[in-house]
């Protein structure tokens, strides 16, 4: 049986939905938007993860007698609310930017259509959701930028709660991670598991020698041996003597990272391990990342940083109404005005300027209405952001699943390509482009 995902709600969206029920606004066509006002922490750009993950919460969305039970018993909501949500299903629709996508200060994120009803009880869910995995991917884009070609591997799950560690694998993975060590992000989302033994299992062994013999028994030569439990050079020797020169790698989680990586290399390769690799984790983030671009370093292994959003555990976005249906029909902007804290009122449609293939701008097209969505031929030297999610209800399925995940994936590394040179530097700063807002005609 299918659990439920309605109560992962706040209450006043609740209250809000009976006010609008008794005072006859709740069936008001409405358009609410999520976007984030600002990047985390001077960063140069967002990258937009969780998207097919909320779909697939959108589709439990439903009111079971559990949760209607609850409800009452609780006196959240009055007996015409509670008649409502027991046949409450989406009906609305939404376009949003593709997963793995780019984003900027003012990007429409997402854009959900419908009754003030359908869409104000969805604001708790989509930003649980987009505000934590965009910020793991965002702090994931720029390790991968910082590592090149060399590949990661997420290993954080015990530095979050076990289903946050589930999705944060799957963000990492979109942002350009190859590999986690979460088996249930493998089983759900595709992504290639990894890892072999921690330092208990050399501590479990009478000598470092016993313990790397009964793995190489195990797994195999192609395995990696963590080779910092005592003394490093020792532990080197160690692994080279029973695994002979073909060891697949050696791990090092502890010491001088760059001095300690220099050291093992021309240990190895004096040894005559000259292909084996050398892994490093030991609260690697991104700018300890780059500090070892030229260290002889094979593989990152990245846990705390990665699923805390390295710094910036949230996206800071909010969701908000931006335009509506008055009395008589006529579609109007509205926005809130508050001191540091103003949104933008209008239906938007976003495009991502370029020239000579390079961003120059994100162009947010401006309109009270519905006029502003297009297929961007007005726009030809732009890419249209957003893509139908949802359609009258019906869901997308293309973005859910593996099939989504990977699809993310290739988004992301294909668009990312795109920034200025100026988007790589890890230094606090400005936007990599600005957000230029324009009124449609």
């Amino acid at each position: 049986m299918t659990s439920s995902t309605a109560l992962l709600t706040d209450r006043y969206e609740l209250t809000m939905l009976g006010a609008a029920l008794r005072d006859g606004t709740a069936a008001r066509p409405s358009v609410f938007e999520l976007f984030s006002r600002r990047l985390s922490g001077g960063r140069r750009f967002g990258v937009v993860a969780g998207t097919g993950r909320l779909l697939s919460l959108l589709r439990d969305f439903r009111f079971g007698d559990d949760e209607l039970r609850f409800l009452h018993d609780g006196g959240v909501v009055d007996a015409q609310t509670l008649k409502y949500l027991e046949n409450y299903r989406f009906t609305g629709s939404v376009h949003g930017y593709r997963e793995g996508e780019l984003y900027f200060p003012g990007s429409p994120i997402l854009t959900v259509e419908g009754t003030f009803a359908d869409a104000v009880v969805l604001e708790t869910l989509a930003l649980s959701v987009l505000n934590h995995d965009s910020a793991v991917a965002t702090a994931a884009s720029r390790m991968s930028m910082a590592a090149g070609e060399r590949p990661l591997a997420e290993m954080g799950s015990r530095r979050a709660a076990e289903m946050s560690a589930v999705a944060a694998a799957r963000a990492a993975f979109i942002a350009g991670f190859g590999s986690t060590s979460n088996l249930e992000a493998g089983r759900q989302w595709g992504i290639p598991t990894m890892g072999t033994a921690a330092h208990s299992w050399t501590l479990l062994h009478d000598t470092e020698e016993d313990a790397f013999r009964a793995q190489i028994e195990s797994l195999g030569t192609d395995t990696t041996l963590l080779v910092d439990t005592y003394d490093i050079r020792t532990g080197v020797e160690t692994a080279i003597r029973v695994a002979g020169t073909g060891l697949g790698g050696v791990r090092l989680d502890s010491g001088d990272l760059p001095t300690v990586a220099a050291a093992v290399r021309t240990q190895l390769d004096a040894l005559g391990a000259t292909g084996t690799k050398i892994t490093v984790t030991s609260d690697l983030d991104e700018y300890a990342i780059a500090a070892l671009a030229a260290s002889p370093v094979d593989f990152y292994g990245v846990g705390t940083s990665v699923v805390t959003g390295s710094g910036y555990p949230t996206a800071g976005m909010v969701y908000k109404l931006v335009a509506r249906q008055d009395p008589s029909g006529s579609w109007v902007g509205v926005a809130k005005a508050s001191t540091d804290k103003a949104s933008k009122g209008g239906r938007k449609a976003a495009f991502r300027t370029l020239r000579d293939g390079v961003a120059v701008a994100e162009t947010v097209v401006v309109s009270d209405g519905f006029e502003a969505i297009s297929t961007g031929a007005e726009h030809p030297d732009s890419r249209s952001l957003q893509v139908m999610l949802v359609d009258g209800g019906e869901i997308d399925d293309a973005h859910e699943g593996v099939q989504g995940t990977a699809s993310a994936r290739e988004h992301h590394l294909r668009v990312r390509e795109e920034m200025p040179v100026r988007a790589l530097a890890l230094s606090k700063s400005d936007p990599a482009i600005p957000t230029v807002f324009v009124d449609a005609e």
